[in-house]
């Protein structure tokens, strides 16, 4: 059973056919019937497992909170989510042009132009700008390496403990502090469980070094928006890169549009590419078919 929230649907399922062409598919809602054993699926509706047992449930995004919240989805069924799919290389992308952005002042003279003003400021050394990333998974461990690799001091922060060349690992709540009192730009990239639903909040961002820098990638619901904004009122943050919001699409007089220190995107840090995301979960239904294992089956104690 194929069911996603997206436009393309249609598109993404004629791709999925393309490379499984051996399975029988529905697109839902169509075909609602018990003979389906596996589904592939994007914030599914209520009522979509009413009645329904699959053998495994394959996630269209990396992100499963959404997912995680379905009371019926029984809690013995093995979640699949994708494993990049042509994403960690967008992030990487994104997170360096963010990084380029503020170093650089490319924010501070787009504003300049607009005002006809030529007025050129002090350069920041790239060695004395050391970034932050919070969320060590696959995604974050790629970003780290990334900018490690264009010179950047990375430091990385996760639950558990993770070891990565040219990054400097922390780990546990316990040396969080330390994490943040030692980094300029924070780079938030942590799924979202109850434990950091609402993270980036004043608490923790007070931590940082006043004048630091922000950007989220992860979920929206990490930032409480009005401490967010109260922060950069106070100028205790020089600005913040913001891609994820509470509500999307971002209400039309929500104070980021127009707010000087925010520079916004709209959810497009790291978009699925179809026919990779296609080609990867039809390589695992077929493993899964021979009774291989395959990779990416989330843990529900972690949320992850």
């Amino acid at each position: 059973m194929f069911q996603s929230a997206d436009a393309d649907a249609q598109e993404s399922l004629d791709l999925l056919v393309r490379h499984l062409p051996q399975a029988q598919f529905s697109l839902w809602p169509e075909g609602q019937d018990e003979s389906h054993d596996i589904a592939v699926c994007w914030k599914p509706p209520a009522g979509f497992f009413r009645g329904r047992k699959f053998k495994v449930v394959f996630n269209l995004g990396a992100g499963v909170d959404a997912l995680l919240q379905d009371p019926e989805l029984p809690a013995d069924t093995p979640i699949v989510r994708l494993e990049d799919a042509g994403m960690a290389a967008q992030m990487e992308e994104y997170v360096a042009w963010a990084a380029l952005n503020y170093l650089r002042n490319l924010d501070i003279y787009l504003r300049q132009q607009q005002r006809g003003e030529w007025h050129k400021l002090e350069p920041r050394p790239r060695e004395s700008f050391p970034i932050g990333i919070m969320g060590l998974g696959l995604l974050g461990q790629r970003v780290a390496r990334y900018l490690s690799a264009l010179g950047f001091p990375v430091r990385g922060w996760n639950r558990s403990a993770r070891e990565i060349e040219g990054v400097s690992c922390f780990a546990g709540d316990a040396s969080l502090s330390e994490f943040l009192a030692g980094t300029r730009m924070l780079v938030c990239m942590l799924p979202l469980t109850e434990s950091t639903h609402g993270v980036l909040n004043r608490k923790l961002l007070s931590q940082l070094p006043r004048g630091a820098y922000l950007v989220s990638i992860g979920r929206g619901l990490h930032m409480n928006e009005e401490e967010l904004l109260a922060l950069l009122d106070e100028g205790q943050l020089a600005g913040a890169t913001l891609d994820v919001f509470v509500q999307e699409p971002l209400a039309p007089g929500h104070r980021f549009w127009t707010h000087p220190r925010v520079t916004l995107t709209p959810h497009i840090s790291a978009q699925t590419l179809l026919d990779e995301a296609m080609r990867q979960i039809a390589v695992k239904i077929a493993a899964i078919d021979r009774g291989e294992t395959v990779s990416g089956v989330i843990d529900r104690s972690k949320g992850y």
